[in-house]
């Protein structure tokens, strides 16, 4: 249980820096970049501990995603900043580098050692895991939006 614990602990530690980087990068102000290191250690160590329970990384994503897309909301709406200045950056450390890595060197390597079927395998299998990682982060984090600024009565 320890052991668990200290690899959320490292999980949202080294997935607070790349958010934190990002946001720099896309000018947020100075004050707000602790939200920004606390959305990103929340998402990713969240996405980590519904894995770990069994869940596919597709839906763990658009779990955090969501989690984060709400908790996001509220900081907005408490600091009056726009959303997507502690959204965006929160997602950063969940994008899926390592399956569009893994299918574009599968893809070259098509082009280079021919066709196999282990190679069509792995570009098809990395490519559509990357893909259906990037539309669940796009969709958790459009439905907390969806949800608290809806103008209409939902019934």
């Amino acid at each position: 249980m320890m052991d668990f614990i200290w690899l959320l602990a490292k999980d949202a530690f080294w997935s607070a820096i790349p958010a934190v980087g990002f946001a720099m990068l896309f000018n947020v102000p100075p004050r707000m970049l602790k939200y920004c290191a606390m959305g990103g250690a929340l998402a990713h160590s969240l996405r980590t501990l519904l894995i770990h329970q069994g869940m596919p990384i597709e839906w763990a994503t658009l779990a955090a995603a969501t989690t984060v897309g709400f908790v996001c909301v509220y900081w907005s709406r408490r600091l009056l900043a726009p959303r997507p200045v502690f959204s965006v950056a929160s997602i950063i450390p969940m994008i899926p580098g390592s399956y569009a890595f893994k299918a574009m060197i599968a893809v070259v390597e098509l082009n280079i050692s021919g066709v196999t079927m282990e190679l069509i395998q792995s570009a098809v299998e990395n490519g559509l895991k990357a893909l259906f990682i990037v539309g669940a982060l796009s969709f958790g984090l459009a439905i907390p939006s969806l949800v608290v600024y809806r103008n209409r009565p939902i019934i």
